[in-house]
């Protein structure tokens, strides 16, 4: 039986006629490497339990059958072999699926990431036409959506269709979705991915995506806030804390080391504080005074030590850390310092903030210390 995926918007294979049914569908679509990479996550034969689409639509999720037909309250695995880039509503198609499956069922899917892309049009077109393209494409394609005037003529000409993707973005948008990265294999210029879930969606209308960001923090008394930033990761990289802390762990400085969410625009952005600029009007809306510690998100904060904590919490952050005075390299050293300048600053008030921030200004503009 030969199953054609071009015919139609999406296939859903529930009738075991014949053995292998599933396997020989899936070969016919992708490399012998993927099959078997799926086969380590997925039983083939377990057709109950199994759906293959070729979908770009998240309607089509909520037709192809209800969770009463399924055990435990949901289906054990979705595979789509649509591509995200070709996919208009990306969240709303993951949303749906995470509906769709059981906890700890497996969602598997593909991806052409911005740098397999860029390797495409490099090969595909000679020089100086591959740059270009490429160029033309990057700014089409990745910026253009993002912008608030053209966003809108953007995917009404394109439908969202063949849109450039990051691989940080991708992950990103499956984890505010409630899934959780298992395993990826590269094949054919794609990233296929085998994320679990782990919990229900963000349902995140406020997840940033354009070029002025806003970002959860927490204030004084514990109180989250929002701190204005220019971009310099990837969408929906507040999602991926976790994950690049448990990859990468941090560096010096207490950063996320190597930090693969970071573009390199944003690296240079960092270097001179560029992208922190917007913060001034958190300043003028006294949600950060000049001097104090760090804004930081609540990942972050759980990676200090719990009485600090909640001494941290009984002050208001600042726009210059003490960082920059004391140039601490560890976790444990920043604690330390933000440490030493809050008892400093219960005892002798704004004179510790002028103390701090002409140390921090000398380090900045006479020692060139600079973000990273």
């Amino acid at each position: 039986m030969d199953i054609d995926y071009t015919r139609a918007q999406s296939v859903f294979l529930r009738t075991p006629t014949q053995k292998n049914l599933y396997r020989r569908a899936l070969i016919s679509k992708v490399p012998a490497s993927v099959v078997k990479f799926i086969e380590f996550w997925v039983d083939l034969n377990d057709f109950k339990n199994l759906a293959i689409l070729e979908t770009s639509s998240p309607i089509n999720l909520v037709n192809f059958s209800n969770k009463s037909d399924y055990e435990n309250e949901g289906i054990g695995c979705i595979i789509n072999l649509k591509r995200l880039n070709d996919i208009r509503f990306i969240n709303k198609f993951l949303e749906s699926a995470n509906e769709k499956l059981c906890t700890g069922g497996y969602f598997i899917g593909c991806v052409e990431t911005s740098k397999q892309r860029e390797q495409r049009i490099m090969a595909k077109h000679s020089r100086p036409f591959n740059i270009f393209f490429l160029f033309f494409d990057y700014w089409f394609k990745r910026v253009w959506p993002k912008l608030p005037f053209f966003k809108q003529y953007y995917f009404m000409l394109t439908n969202g269709r063949n849109r450039v993707i990051s691989e940080m973005e991708t992950y990103g948008r499956l984890y505010s979705c409630g899934f959780k990265l298992k395993q990826t294999i590269s094949a054919n210029g794609h990233l296929f991915f085998v994320a679990e879930k782990i919990g229900k969606p963000d349902y995140n209308k406020e997840a940033t995506y354009g070029p002025l960001i806003r970002l959860t923090r927490v204030g004084k008394g514990g109180k989250p806030f929002k701190v204005y930033k220019l971009r310099t990761m990837a969408p929906y990289s507040e999602y991926l804390q976790q994950f690049v802390y448990e990859r990468y762990g941090l560096q010096a400085g207490g950063k996320m080391n190597n930090d693969p969410r970071v573009n390199p625009l944003g690296y240079f952005m960092r270097k001179y504080w560029i992208d922190e600029m917007p913060m001034l009007w958190n300043l003028l809306k006294g949600d950060l005074k000049i001097v104090g510690i760090r804004p930081v998100s609540q990942h972050y904060l759980s990676l200090y030590p719990k009485d600090f904590i909640a001494y941290r919490e009984r002050f208001k952050p600042g726009f210059i850390p003490p960082f920059y005075a004391d140039l601490p390299n560890t976790l444990e050293e920043i604690v330390a310092s933000e440490e030493r300048y809050l008892k400093a600053y219960e005892r002798y008030g704004i004179i510790t903030d002028f103390r701090y921030l002409w140390k921090s200004l000398y380090n900045v503009f006479v020692k060139r210390v600079r973000s990273h």
